[in-house]
């Protein structure tokens, strides 16, 4: 099982960044998936999750809610998130994952599994 995140780098306040999230090793059209963000010294921040290719329903924590899109390609096994209107606080370590259990509310979330996450910078 392989999730791989890719797309970080650096971005300016107010810019726009697209994540990229390839998975492997399980069928992703039957699993939810989710993004999730942590900062140095912060605690673990659930951002957005997608549910199976059946639903696709989208769920997103409340402060990035309007900013942040995720979404999925079935064909390619590729999630997406979508940045925009960056602030500084975005910095941080992304992750994908598969999702134990997901809703409307973001603190509930559980994420199960994950790979390595990629960097995003935010300059001002």
């Amino acid at each position: 099982v392989q999730l791989q995140a890719s797309g970080g780098g650096l971005v300016q306040t107010g810019g726009s960044l697209t994540l990229t999230c390839d998975v492997s090793g399980f069928d992703p059209d039957y699993d939810p998936i989710g993004w999730f963000r942590q900062a140095p010294g912060m605690e673990r921040e659930g951002l957005a999750c997608i549910s199976s290719r059946f639903d696709g329903g989208t769920f997103y924590a409340l402060f990035v809610k309007g900013r942040f899109t995720i979404s999925r390609d079935n064909a390619k096994n590729t999630v997406y998130l979508q940045l925009n209107n960056v602030k500084s606080e975005d910095a941080a370590i992304y992750y994908c994952a598969r999702v134990r259990s997901y809703g409307p509310d973001s603190h509930n979330w559980v994420f199960k599994s994950w790979g390595q996450g990629t960097l995003v910078t935010v300059s001002s």
